[in-house]
């Protein structure tokens, strides 16, 4: 069996913080985490608390000397300068969408990343999801004919980010739609081929708050696609569906559903919480790490993926 990989993280908000345990607690023939940094007191704190956790360095230079892998979860205008300088450290990359706060700057970063042919990948969890695994396989007898995505939220940022509040509720850097659409669309780019925006509108509020709603037509291989979202629609901390001809969907993150005879949606009989099925994904991302990180083929979305989906986002909170 392969030596786990050596994994550093960088940014241990919550979805660094969500990482390392799960490495730790799911994934430790896959990763070993050998160094973390973040610039918070608070972080450093938090991360001494947790049984197992390796040593907060002094700089994310000194994390990535100690690694394999580094994974980047910090703010996005972050992502870009740390993941160039693991690259020509020689180490391989697990990065955060999106890729950065520039268009120009992310397709001038993945064309310099392709060129060099480095290890990278971006963490759309829905690559790992059994959900979406059987979703596939219930794909199998249909030709895709519609998709509705629908994704809404009670209030934005979700109640357990408000701790990320300071950007991810402003309109440069934030919003749903490059938060929680992009995996979205990330799952339907993978399911269905590539995308295309039609037309779109979206809603903001006054000053330099993130999108409050927005509404679009895509195409996915030549599928129609219809995107809403909206804020304050819903009673839940956040609700979302893939819908495909109508007839198969995934709800919530991870319940895959189909229509019955009897016009009622039917779960999958395995079918978790997402709070559930969370540790069973990221296992899984943890897995298709290490293999990146050899060298092997792996399943993790790759960066021309994220960019076309970033193009996309973006070309949306455009219109």
């Amino acid at each position: 069996m392969p030596t786990p990989t050596k994994l550093g993280i960088i940014g241990l908000g919550i979805m660094g913080e969500r990482l390392l345990r799960a490495a730790l607690e799911d994934a430790a023939e896959s990763v070993t985490p050998v160094a973390v940094w973040d610039p918070s007191p608070a972080a450093a704190a938090r991360i001494s608390t947790i049984p197992g956790a390796p040593p907060m360095l002094t700089s994310a230079e000194a994390v990535i000397a100690a690694c394999e892998c580094l994974y980047i979860a910090a703010p996005p205008a972050a992502h870009i300068p740390l993941a160039e300088a693991a690259i020509a450290a020689g180490r391989s990359v697990f990065i955060e969408k999106p890729l950065a706060t520039s268009l120009s700057d992310a397709r001038a970063f993945v064309a310099r990343a392709e060129a060099s042919s480095a290890r990278a990948a971006v963490n759309f969890p829905m690559a790992s999801s059994p959900a979406v695994a059987q979703l596939a396989a219930w794909r199998a007898g249909l030709t895709p004919q519609s998709l509705a995505i629908e994704v809404a939220f009670a209030t934005w940022p979700r109640g357990w980010q408000q701790a990320a509040a300071s950007w991810l509720a402003k309109r440069a850097e934030g919003g749903f739609t490059r938060e929680v659409a992009s995996h979205f669309l990330f799952l339907t780019r993978r399911q269905l081929g590539p995308l295309t925006l039609l037309d779109a509108k979206v809603s903001y509020p006054p000053g330099d708050g993130a999108e409050t709603a927005i509404e679009a037509r895509l195409s996915a291989g030549g599928v129609p696609v219809t995107l809403k979202g909206s804020v304050g629609t819903t009673t839940k901390d956040d609700h979302n569906t893939w819908t495909l001809n109508g007839a198969i969907r995934l709800r919530d993150w991870s319940f895959a559903e189909r229509l019955g005879a009897d016009g009622a949606w039917a779960q999958a009989p395995d079918a978790l919480p997402n709070e559930k099925m969370r540790p069973m994904v990221l296992k899984g991302q943890l897995a298709q790490v290490a293999a990146m990180t050899r060298g092997e083929a792996h399943r993790l979305a790759t960066l021309r993926e994220a960019l076309e989906v970033q193009e996309i986002v973006e070309a949306i909170l455009a219109a």
